[in-house]
């Protein structure tokens, strides 16, 4: 599975532009054209035109732009997406999102705000407050 995520087949589209691993720190601003993995503590604006992936060891705070979010890790801000959001069964997502389409796996921890957005993004958001907590056995 160490390569599994460069499986083209799995993504939606567009090329991959990078990826940053466990152990890097990142303050500021990353901006992505193609497809960019984030596994590392980060602190800021992420913006990507296609599918950014915040993998299970990511840590990120700040805010996301964005096509395609997936998230695995820990995230706290505000994600705003043109495509859909996709919550992964071990993240933990604080804060707010904008999206037409939100996908929440069971286990996926949510506490915030979730603004539903037609695709045209013209109508006015549907505000849902959610708080999720999974049951540990």
């Amino acid at each position: 599975m160490a390569l599994g995520w460069f499986d083209r087949k799995r993504q939606d589209s567009g090329e991959w532009t990078g990826f940053l691993e466990q152990g890097v720190r990142l303050e500021g601003r990353l901006e992505s054209a193609g497809t960019f993995r984030i596994d590392c503590a980060t602190k800021g604006t992420l913006v990507s035109h296609e599918t950014l992936i915040l993998g299970e060891n990511a840590s990120v705070e700040g805010e996301i732009e964005g096509n395609y979010v997936i998230i695995a890790g820990r995230f706290n801000g505000t994600v705003r997406a043109k495509g859909k959001v996709e919550i992964q069964t071990k993240a933990i997502v604080t804060g707010e999102i904008f999206t037409p389409c939100l996908i929440m796996e069971p286990g996926a921890l949510f506490d915030g705000r979730c603004h539903m957005l037609s695709v045209s993004q013209a109508a006015s958001p549907i505000v849902i407050p959610i708080r999720s907590v999974a049951a540990h056995a």
